[in-house]
């Protein structure tokens, strides 16, 4: 990776305007899978962002201040996610290996299931994107919490008994409805901040979730780069990529 600001916001820019083309000729084409030219893209922009996200956040405003001006806001919400991911989440001592993952569901399916369950409940969909993306990233991660979260959308099973609407916990579309009925429940779309709290306690959380969502909103060309990103385990020596394109 780049080194400096300036080699990094130009880096930045040349992959997030590289892979939003790659998403945008991809679902022009009607190809039931991404490209492989997407996928290292979404590599490249995912790299970037998880080094910039440990860097100190006067380096991250320093990059984002050099970003094309239509590329600011959402690199400047993704920085914050990961900025609040990092404080929220101490390094793992787990072996990378132990970690047990899965393709996840098509992009353009579980845009179905985040729909209707936004027709059903009132949750937008972008937030469910969001909480599904950092829960599991879209269920590339199956592996339980330490607390013993299960499933995308990662359900404690007492909270799953009382919100899943008797659906399978592992099951993405019953997953995604479930978390609807609860946040719902929980006081969204009214109050998403007191909704998403009480999906997991932590301040950082809500502000990641919603961060993520914010990009989402905005360019939903945001939601396919992100589903194309892999999944990273953070060690005591650094990141350790644990999926491939």
């Amino acid at each position: 990776l780049p080194s400096g600001v300036a080699a990094r916001a130009a880096r930045l820019a040349t992959t997030t305007e590289s892979l939003n083309s790659a998403v945008a000729s991809w679902r022009a084409s009607a190809a039931p899978r991404p490209p492989r030219e997407l996928l290292l893209w979404a590599l490249d922009q995912q790299r970037l962002y998880l080094a910039l996200g440990l860097a100190q956040p006067a380096a991250g405003k320093a990059v984002v201040r050099r970003l094309p001006r239509e590329l600011r806001a959402n690199a400047r919400d993704v920085l914050i996610a990961r900025r609040a991911l990092v404080r929220l989440t101490r390094p793992t001592t787990r072996p990378p290996s132990s970690f047990r993952t899965g393709p996840a569901e098509p992009a353009e399916r579980l845009r179905r299931y985040y729909r209707e369950a936004q027709r059903r409940f009132g949750v937008p969909w972008h937030v469910l994107a969001a909480v599904n993306f950092v829960e599991t990233a879209f269920g590339k991660v199956r592996s339980p919490s330490t607390a013993g979260a299960q499933g995308p959308m990662q359900f404690l099973p007492s909270t799953w008994r009382a919100y899943g609407l008797g659906g399978d916990i592992h099951d993405p579309h019953d997953s995604i409805l479930g978390a609807a009925n609860y946040l719902r429940a929980s006081g969204a779309p009214g109050n998403l901040r007191r909704a998403l709290y009480a999906y997991n306690h932590s301040e950082l959380y809500v502000d990641a979730v919603l961060a993520y969502a914010r990009v989402i909103r905005r360019d939903v060309r945001a939601f396919y780069g992100f589903h194309a990103w892999q999944v990273f385990v953070r060690t005591p020596s650094g990141y350790r990529r644990i999926t491939s394109p």
